[in-house]
């Protein structure tokens, strides 16, 4: 049947869209699948590139004990992370504290200080430490149920921010160790930084108006009270051995009798980083002997004491500490007898508030 040209010519108009169309879909199909190679070929790019690494869910201290609730894994690319970043937990177990059946142990904060809690089967109990064994325990309807812990706590050996990228250089193990003797101490006669804060690392140094200044116990990490939220302006809490607590109470009554000596809290600045000073500090005679005496004192206590006190006894004692002492006079007895009724009365006071706000709430 003959057509005439109109119809041809719509025919062939008909024709060249449907051909158009086809180039079209096949250049826009050419397009996708093109874009959905590369998609994937970067995809796989950024897979092989990407690692999955440890990192901070919140801020930390130098010194600060670790513990794996405080971290969350990320997959970031590895050309933006440092090659000893830390993206394998098995390598963390070795340090994470858990107990024996490996549940972890967590920190949760209450009045700004970090508490270590046990966690098993979603419920927490709080792990203290026994003060006559030094052994960790949770308490449950006035029992006691001891716990074993795996490993020593990871520490950061720098202040760390959230969001930090965990590495082999920022943490190590912490070398506290739990002895026997160890107890919680509470001091308000020591002078203290204007910005300590609970959870940094101290020495305690004696400083004598004669300029000498000597190192009294190391390293050891604050506490400081809290009523109602207030951190107490004069009083702190250190963990103590025996042997530390009378020498650091001998130290006490001697700078209350010289005057113009200040016994004082000196901060550390980065203390996961930073060795624990040598004590410098000796005890007069009578003391190191009821120190040696004491049953409650390791050996190994004994003999640092005994090794540093005949090797530095007549130089510090008879030449510096022992006159100062002596020329005092009636004026150090006087001054030592207001320095501890001062103290006590502090502790009374502050016994007293804390006491007060518990009946408020």
């Amino acid at each position: 049947m003959a057509t005439n040209p109109m119809q041809r010519k719509a025919r062939n108009s008909f024709l060249l869209g449907v051909l158009v169309t086809l180039l079209i879909a096949t250049l826009v199909i050419s397009l996708l699948l093109i874009q959905l190679k590369n998609y994937k070929e970067k995809e796989a790019e950024e897979h092989a590139n990407s690692v999955r690494v440890w990192v901070l869910g919140q801020n930390v201290i130098s010194g600060q004990v670790i513990t794996t609730d405080m971290l969350t894994e990320q997959v970031i690319n590895k050309n933006l992370v440092p090659s000893n970043a830390i993206g394998d937990m098995t390598i963390l177990s070795n340090y994470a504290l858990t107990d024996k059946e490996g549940n972890d142990v967590i920190t949760e904060y209450k009045n700004n200080v970090g508490t270590l809690y046990l966690s098993r089967n979603g419920v927490k109990d709080e792990l203290k430490i026994e003060d006559a064994t030094g052994s960790y325990y949770i308490e449950k309807n006035g029992n006691k149920e001891y716990i074993e812990l795996s490993e020593s706590p990871i520490i950061a050996k720098v202040d760390m921010y959230m969001n930090s990228i965990i590495t082999l250089d920022l943490i190590c193990k912490s070398d506290e160790k739990t002895t026997n003797d160890l107890r919680k101490m509470e001091y308000n006669v020591l002078v203290l930084p204007t910005q300590l804060e609970t959870g940094k690392y101290v020495d305690v140094r004696l400083s004598l108006p004669s300029g000498q200044d000597y190192i009294v116990v190391s390293k050891k990490q604050v506490e400081i009270p809290q009523v109602n939220g207030i951190g107490s302006d004069d009083t702190i809490w250190l963990k103590l051995t025996e042997a530390e607590i009378i020498t650091l109470n001998n130290a006490i009554v001697e700078a209350a009798r010289i005057p113009a000596t200040k016994l004082h809290v000196v901060e550390y600045v980065e203390a996961g980083i930073q060795e624990a000073s040598t004590p410098t500090y000796i005890p007069t005679r009578d003391v190191m002997q009821s120190i040696l005496d004491n049953p409650n004192i390791i050996n190994e206590s004994k003999q640092i004491l005994r090794d540093r006190y005949e090797r530095n006894n007549e130089q510090i004692r008879n030449n510096v500490i022992n006159p100062l002492i002596n020329n005092s006079g009636e004026e150090g007895e006087s001054n030592l007898k207001e320095k501890i009724d001062q103290s006590i009365s502090n502790s009374k006071e502050s016994r007293q508030e804390y006491l007060s706000s518990l009946e408020r709430k």
